[in-house]
């Protein structure tokens, strides 16, 4: 059994599944007796359930007349369910060609020594090399696609955040 109920505190619509002593209201948390709640309709089936309360629901906001030019939400849920399209599907109806957009995601157009975010492979050069200056860490990303000018960023904000130390010239990851 489910009935459409209403709040008398907050005018809050929602749908109870069976029958309880009391009930509570989801938006302002007003307790009642279940039977002392307003029930607009009891029916056995949810989807009919709902059809009421979103037409309720519509109705409030003055768009009724629209609301009734919908299906049922039994119809609707028939024709997203036959109307999902696939992946490949999407792509060739948008022009592109799925065997070379696939390809395009297995190649890395940075080159193949590199892996990962431009902060991780700087961090990557702070572990791999044994306390290395500026100058090896930039040519360490650099050999990866990072510009030197964002490896001498990215140093200075990690040495900032206390995650890398620096001493002499030479960086340490903390």
């Amino acid at each position: 059994m489910y009935a459409v109920v209403g709040c008398s505190e907050c005018s809050h619509l929602w749908i109870l599944e069976g029958r309880s002593e009391t009930t509570q209201c989801p938006r302002c948390g007003s307790r009642r007796a279940y039977e002392k709640r307003k029930k607009f309709v009891e029916t056995e089936d949810a989807n009919h359930a709902r059809d009421v309360r979103a037409s309720m629901l519509a109705n409030r906001q003055g768009e009724g007349e629209r609301f009734a030019e919908l299906d049922s939400f039994d119809a609707l849920e028939d024709e997203v369910a036959d109307g999902v399209v696939d992946d490949d599907r999407y792509l060739e109806e948008s022009g592109l060609d799925v065997d070379e957009v696939a390809a395009a995601g297995d190649r890395d157009p940075r080159g193949p020594s590199h892996s990962g975010s431009k902060k991780e492979i700087v961090e990557r050069a702070l572990e791999a090399l044994e306390e290395p200056t500026e100058d090896e860490v930039v040519d360490y990303a650099g050999e990866r696609g990072v510009s030197a000018e964002y490896v001498r960023d990215a140093l200075e904000k990690l040495t900032r955040r206390g995650v890398v130390s620096e001493s002499r010239g030479r960086y340490r990851k903390l």
